[in-house]
């Protein structure tokens, strides 16, 4: 789909790199189709270097000869960038985003351009084990949906959505997911090094633990109810059960769901704030 098309990464960060690196690994793209555009030479010389591709610090440059421009920057520096890029984006070209809390109404009143799709991507995409929510605005082509799905599905897994408030739950549920994994993960360590293990030792268990239960639960042709499987390693009066008593005691289960609507309601926060800032698009 890629052969005759240019895909211009708009800030090389590390999502880019993944993106750039998983588009190369699974055939959808050559190296010579992507051009990564962005303020430090340094940065750019090192994706030049890894994976042969073009790159510039003029991101006007980039955007003008691209079929689909990716926007990769941090959200801080989104405002600059769409003033930047604003009548750069041919008439025809796919801008994809990644960035976090943007939504679909201010990247399109930024660029004057209707043709955005929208996407949460996590931090498993960088080896190619994430998953993505995206939405696409109601010009989208759909070709171009077909564009964004491929370039996504070298991330991982997507999924797409016609409402685009599921963006803001999915930045909550599985965008920040990986956080609330590794800081279980950290916790179960250390209880492991209170216990006596050596550090080291603590770690290599915990996450081997996390990820043989998680290929366990996915290593069958309809996956079990996750209290089924809790329910199996469960004796009656055993250290398990025991375990479990005193999660539900300590209100685990309660501090982890609070904590998801707590990303979600913040996530809406910075989306309201990003609408209330976006530019009317030019007629």
């Amino acid at each position: 789909m890629f052969e005759n098309r240019k895909i211009a990464f708009i800030g090389p960060g590390v999502m880019a790199e993944a993106m750039i690196g998983g588009l190369i690994r699974e055939g959808v793209a050559k190296p010579e189709a992507l051009i990564a555009a962005g303020p430090s030479q340094e940065r750019l010389d090192q994706l030049i270097h890894k994976f042969g591709i073009s790159a510039t610090l003029d991101n006007a440059a980039a955007a003008r000869q691209a079929d689909v421009v990716v926007l990769s920057v941090k959200p801080q520096r989104l405002d600059k960038v769409l003033v930047g890029l604003r009548g750069a984006v041919q008439p025809d070209t796919l801008v994809l985003s990644i960035v976090a809390g943007a939504p679909l109404v201010k990247i399109a009143g930024g660029l004057g351009h209707d043709n955005v799709v929208r996407s949460m991507p996590n931090t498993p995409a960088q080896i190619g084990e994430g998953i993505t929510v995206w939405t696409a605005a109601p010009k989208v082509s759909e070709e171009q949906r077909k564009m964004a799905r491929q370039i996504l599905s070298a991330l991982g897994e997507e999924i797409f959505m016609e409402d685009e408030n599921y963006l803001d739950m999915a930045t909550a549920l599985s965008g920040t997911g990986p956080a609330y994994v590794f800081m279980f993960m950290e916790a179960m360590v250390d209880a492991g090094v209170h216990l006596g293990f050596p550090r080291r030792i603590a770690e290599q268990l915990v996450a081997r633990t996390v990820r043989g239960s998680v290929d366990y639960y996915w290593d069958r042709d309809d996956p079990a109810h996750l209290a089924r499987l809790r329910n199996q390693v469960t004796s009656p009066g055993g250290t398990t059960a025991q375990a479990l008593y005193y999660l539900e005691k300590a209100g685990f289960r309660t501090a982890i769901s609070r904590a998801i609507w707590a990303a979600y309601e913040r996530s809406r926060e910075l989306g309201a704030e990003a609408r209330s800032h976006a530019p009317e698009k030019a007629d």
